[in-house]
């Protein structure tokens, strides 16, 4: 899809803007048949075709907020055709200064979002934020996405939300965003999508501090060192490897989709899952210097290479992932504060040795220079 003037928006600008939205983890998505109603689960990484797929309502994109223990939205289920709940809550949310949006959902009830910035918040303030208001309207029940404050062993995935504008519904109405004064459809959903705010999370802590709120206490995550046990990517991929299954890679190919396929293997995906996600990344890739991309071959040696030994590490290090690193990625911040350790151990050791010397010189009545 072209755009035919400077203010139409081209398909790849569309969904751009759909995923700076409804986004979560990037290597599984829910979706349903819309005939029968029947829901599952795709283990697969969120590519452009998903989206562009449920856009055109082929077939419909369910996330799963959670990452780990954050989350950049979070929407209330109202299962019921009336709209005064939906329509309360957000002048309950307007209360607390935080803007609230309600879209019809593809049965008979409304979703009402929220929305965080790029880095999310903390799902357990967002819930218990949003739990409080529910409270106060006397809708203790009422259904909240993200389900749970964090990912732990006994939820690896969460539960998925389908995603708003599905497009084989929103010709009836249905997955779009309304005005909530009159119920009726925004007539451009992308303009509107674009006036949606933010919330900051310093805010959602103002409300729990002022409403005198209790933070529930989640287990900690576990840190990088745990990876024998799983550790963090059994929660989700690393962001140096969501943004090389997002993007692509234009060299180290072969290194790169040994060190995905390491990744897929820690999240306990089967060998031939983990494949045809490669097959999928490796269709982003682009050449470079005259050579291809790599070949179906060169995948299944990769990936059997990673499945059959035990790699435990991150490969920070490498070529293949430097340029993929991300400032905020808990891996990097794990490893730098643990480098800063390590030199302040040595600076404290050094400091320590040479005061030692100094009065070992001194009780032997010589001279340290």
């Amino acid at each position: 899809m072209k755009a035919t003037n400077k203010n139409e928006k081209t398909t790849a600008d569309k969904i751009a803007l759909f995923r700076s939205y409804f986004s979560g983890m990037t290597n599984v998505y829910g979706t349903h048949d819309p005939a029968t109603g029947r829901s599952w689960q795709v283990k697969t990484p969120v590519t452009y075709d998903t989206i562009l797929a449920h856009l055109k309502g082929k077939s419909p994109y369910g996330i799963y907020l959670l990452v780990g223990d954050r989350t950049r939205a979070i929407a209330v289920d109202f299962d019921d055709s009336d709209a005064s709940p939906p329509i309360e809550f957000v002048n309950a949310a307007k209360h607390y200064l935080l803007p609230a949006y309600i879209e019809t959902s593809k049965s008979k009830g409304f979703h009402v979002w929220i929305f965080f910035n790029e880095k999310g918040v903390k799902a357990c303030k967002a819930r218990l934020v949003v739990k409080n208001i529910l409270d106060e309207m006397g809708y203790p029940h009422a259904e909240i996405f993200p389900k749970q404050d964090s990912l732990d062993t006994r939820a690896l995935f969460g539960n998925f939300i389908n995603a708003p504008l599905f497009g084989g519904l929103v010709p009836l109405g249905k997955t779009v965003f309304v005005d909530p004064n009159k119920l009726d459809p925004y007539p451009d959903q992308w303009a509107f999508l674009e006036s949606i705010e933010r919330v900051d999370e310093h805010i959602l802590d103002e409300i729990i501090e002022v409403n005198d709120l209790s933070v529930p206490q989640t287990e900690p995550q576990p840190s990088p060192s745990d990876s024998a046990n799983g550790g963090l990517t059994r929660f989700s991929l690393p962001l140096c490897a969501q943004r090389m299954f997002q993007d692509g890679v234009s060299q180290y190919q072969r290194v790169s989709c040994f060190r995905l396929a390491v990744h897929l293997k820690k999240l306990g995906l089967p060998y031939d899952v983990a494949v045809a996600a490669l097959k999928t990344w490796a269709l982003k890739n682009r050449r470079i210097n005259g050579k291809g991309v790599i070949r179906e071959s060169e995948i299944l040696s990769q990936t059997s290479s990673a499945y059959e030994n035990s790699y435990m590490g991150y490969g920070c290090e490498s070529p293949a992932v430097a340029p993929f690193c991300e400032p905020s990625c808990p891996v990097k911040q794990w490893r730098e504060g643990n480098e800063k350790i390590s030199s302040e151990e040595a600076v404290r050791i050094e400091g320590e040795t040479i005061h030692e010397a100094k009065a070992s010189q001194s009780r032997a009545g010589g001279r340290l220079s």
